[in-house]
């Protein structure tokens, strides 16, 4: 795609900033200088996949290979994909926006069921045919990666190969094979699949024969009969991604993300992640210290989000909190803890949380009684959960949320009274202090756990459960989310499902399925009328199963044994609980062989030797300075507030000695000018930023050099003088490029003495504008022209808006239009 078209296509979708590519710590490579070209695929949009671990580490890893080249592309939103087909332009990557189909891998991240529509999304917007037996070996090849392939057989005939376990080490390796087998003459696909299959991890679906009949999966005669896992053995020996990319477009999770661990050794039967990522491996805290420094460095976040199936459980997080608060706390960077086991957030890790600001607290007590708490291993008390909240109260939290399951294997009347009483104990215990958010999720079994052969609970039966909860939770100060069963009941069909189900997927997508993981898409009447058309009984798949029948994923290894799981399930029924994995306890999974494979535990140091913040002093003197910046080219697409936040983290990034507010979340003291309109240029734009006093403003632009996105450029710095910002002048002006068929309709324009027009706001308020008394034109030729508009309050009005009343063209026909906002001092030259 050229910079024409990219802009074309950037200027007409809602939220461009999805689609640049040029974020801090993106990595552009030449084509030309690589021997294999990646493209990593999340189906989901920029939001979730930008905030996804895996990619950042996989994109680190590539990249890291100069003869590997790895860029993005993540799922487009409706009006993406409705303008690609329209323009017939292909799907591009962020980094070089070139086709998919121009690459030699298409990774695709495979987290969650209700993304599978998604992805064909993806591969149908790139040209590429959607089963593997229909593309040729001059296409990409397609593999999959990430949770879901762990039973990856619903979707295993749209890949090539598909990767199962942890990626950093076979993803080199699968490199490496495909490397020599492209040096061969005159290669062959089939070669390079046998290949592939000879790596640890790596499932290659065509080597198995499906029948549709019987539903059997065999292995073709002389081909691989399983695929075992690839197991990580020391996070401390391998790749971390120190210099992940920093989001435009607001991400869902905003901040450094910090794995500092692997892997659970707590055994909760339900928890598909407890089991497949086994078994816990720790990463040292100097490492992680260590790690933290760079990041912070290289990405300016103001957030770490600490990373684990299992936080509570990291054998040194109180002196890795300690040292985080200690080094970082007076650079205002705060410490959020993912939903933490009760019992294991205390009092003193709370007082370390706090320090910078109180961020977001959740436990999952699961299930409402004690009993059933048992039957899932869950392995917490009630006391340990309302002494957790009573001292998250105490210590001056306002907001407490909990998450539930319902349709857990045994459960019953009283268990789901026992979320009630619980929830209305907590809120008792908070009274008018603090507020309680209930979520409540539908329990669906998911293959590789001892509840796999487990029951999923039906739509009525969810709902009527879920209303009982809702009806009794009604109180001020209470709020209850919950998750839609329909949702439920086809991640529940597609987790433990089979072949079969791969032209049911199509049959959707071709009907419009997308986002299903997204309730204001999902659509539940359209999966109903196609199951009911291809005679598939979503009961034959989230009903209960018998533990000695064949199951879809037997031929994956995952490394706990399936006599493990049968153990744990009877277990479960007969009310009786696991101790978990650690240091003294051993549970018999089969995943370690305590040579190669084994849990490694980290060991505090007997003291805490961080390096102590240089900044933030009690007694500094401050001061404030005006920063000028131009905002041009890619940067126009950044709406405001996400430009605030990139030069935010900038100013970080160069350690300038900003001063924050005070209270509950402290920001920079940093002043922006009046927002720009997305897509408009502006060759001068001011923020005010309150300083140290002894920094001075010639170093401003020294340090900020290199650290600002593409398209925003520090020029001036200068001291703070009151009236220096006096607000828009009287007139604005612009420079403004359009084709050049439309300077006859300019030069009307500028030659009539009235040009009535009516006006719509964004509010849909209407009034007429007499745009000759407002505008003047000055025609510079080709197409080229000055444009000066009086800035009258109440009246005000966009250039875009003025071009479309004098052209008569639409937002959309003006795609390409370059509105320049020029500076008061040199307006006109």
């Amino acid at each position: 795609m050229n910079k024409l078209e990219k802009d074309k296509i950037l200027t007409r979708v809602r939220r461009p900033g999805r689609y640049l590519g040029t974020e801090i710590n993106s990595v552009h490579k030449s084509p030309e200088e690589v021997k294999l070209q990646v493209a990593l695929a999340f189906p989901d949009l920029y939001e979730i996949g930008t905030s996804h671990f895996g990619i950042q580490i996989l994109y680190s890893i590539l990249n890291g290979r100069e003869d590997i080249l790895a860029e993005r592309v993540y799922a487009p939103d409706d009006d993406l994909e409705k303008l690609l087909g329209e323009e017939k332009i292909d799907l591009f990557t962020l980094e070089s926006h070139r086709p998919l189909k121009d690459f030699d891998w298409i990774g695709i991240s495979l987290l969650y069921e209700l993304n599978y529509t998604n992805m064909l999304t993806m591969l149908n917007l790139s040209g590429i045919p959607f089963y593997s037996k229909d593309r040729g070996d001059d296409q990409p090849l397609i593999i999959g990666g990430g949770p879901c392939a762990c039973n990856p057989e619903p979707i295993a005939d749209f890949f090539d190969a598909i990767l199962i376990g942890d990626g950093e080490e076979a993803i080199l390796e699968m490199a490496d094979a495909w490397l020599e087998w492209k040096n061969k003459e005159n290669p062959v696909k089939s070669d390079l699949l046998d290949k592939l299959a000879e790596i640890r991890g790596v499932y290659v679906p065509s080597h198995f024969e499906f029948d549709a009949v019987s539903e059997k999966l065999t292995p073709k005669p002389g081909k691989q009969s399983s695929v075992k896992r690839t197991i990580i053995p020391d996070l401390n020996a391998t790749h971390f991604p120190i210099d992940p990319i920093v989001p435009y477009s607001n991400p869902v999770h905003d901040r450094l993300r910090l794995e500092i661990s692997r892997g659970c050794g707590r055994g909760c039967r339900f928890c598909q992640a407890g089991m497949i990522y086994r078994p816990v491996r720790e990463r040292t805290p100097e490492n992680l210290m260590e790690y933290a420094r760079k990041s912070l460095t290289q990405t300016g976040y103001e957030d770490i989000s600490l990373l684990s199936l299992s936080v509570g459980d990291y054998s040194c997080l109180d002196w890795l909190m300690s040292g985080i608060m200690k080094e970082f706390s007076k650079q205002q960077v705060a410490v959020s803890l993912p939903s933490m086991r009760a019992g294991t957030l205390t009092r003193p890790l709370m007082e370390e949380i706090k320090k910078v600001r109180k961020t977001g607290f959740t436990i999952a007590p699961e299930a409402g009684t004690q009993r059933l708490r048992d039957v899932i291993n869950k392995n917490i008390s009630e006391e340990e959960i309302i002494q957790t909240v009573s001292d998250a109260f105490y210590m001056g939290w306002k907001l407490i949320k909990l998450y539930f399951m319902i349709g857990l294997p045994t459960e019953t009347q009283e268990d789901v009274q026992g979320i009630v009483d619980l929830v209305h104990k907590l809120k008792d215990l908070a009274g008018k202090k603090a507020d309680i958010t209930a979520s409540i999720g539908v329990f669906v079994p998911k293959p590789h756990t001892p509840f796999q052969w487990a029951r999923q609970i039906s739509i009525e039966e969810a709902w009527e459960r879920l209303d009982y909860i809702k009806d009794r939770l009604k109180r001020p100060g209470v709020k209850t989310k919950w998750q839609n069963p329909q949702v439920s009941v086809i991640e529940g069909v597609f987790s433990r499902g089979n072949r079969k189900l791969a032209p049911l997927l199509v049959d959707a997508w071709n009907k419009g399925a997308r986002f299903d993981g997204w309730s204001d898409h999902f659509d539940f009447h359209l999966w109903r009328e196609l199951m009911e058309a291809d005679s598939i009984n979503p009961d034959d798949y989230i009903g209960g199963k018998p533990t000695e029948e064949p199951l879809p994923w037997d031929h994956i290894d995952m490394g706990a044994t399936k006599k493990f799981l049968q153990k744990e399930l009877q277990k479960a029924l007969d009310v009786e609980k696991t101790p978990g994995c650690s240091k003294e306890t051993c549970s018999g999974c089969g995943v370690c062989d305590f040579s190669n494979i084994q849990p490694i535990f980290s060991k505090s140091p007997e003291k805490v030797e961080n390096q102590e913040s240089e900044e933030g002093s009690e007694n500094i003197n401050y001061r404030k300075l005006m920063v000028y910046y131009s905002k041009t080219d890619d940067a126009r697409h950044l709406g405001h507030l996400e430009m605030i936040s990139q030069v935010h983290r900038a100013l970080r990034r160069a350690r300038i000695p900003m001063m924050y507010s005070k209270g509950f979340h402290p920001m920079p003291k940093v002043s922006f000018s009046q927002a720009l309109p997305v897509g408009m240029e502006s060759l001068e734009e001011n923020f005010i930023i309150t300083v140290d006093s002894r920094f001075q403003p010639e170093y401003m632009l020294e340090r900020l050099e290199g650290r600002l996105p593409d398209g925003l450029e520090a020029f001036r710095c200068e001291p703070f003088t009151k009236g220096a910002r006096a607000g828009e002048p009287d007139v604005i002006y612009y420079k403004v490029r359009l084709e050049p068929e439309h300077d006859e309709k300019i030069m009307a324009f500028s030659e009539a003495k009235e040009y009535i027009v009516t006006h719509t706001n964004h509010k849909g308020k209407q009034w007429e504008l007499d745009l000759a008394q407002l505008v003047e034109i000055q025609s510079m030729g080709d197409g080229a022209f000055f444009l000066s508009v009086k800035n009258i309050p109440g009246k005000s009005i966009r250039p875009m808006e003025i071009l479309g009343h004098i052209l008569g063209l639409s937002p959309e026909s003006l795609a390409g239009c370059r509105v320049v906002k020029q500076p008061a001092s040199n307006a006109g030259s």
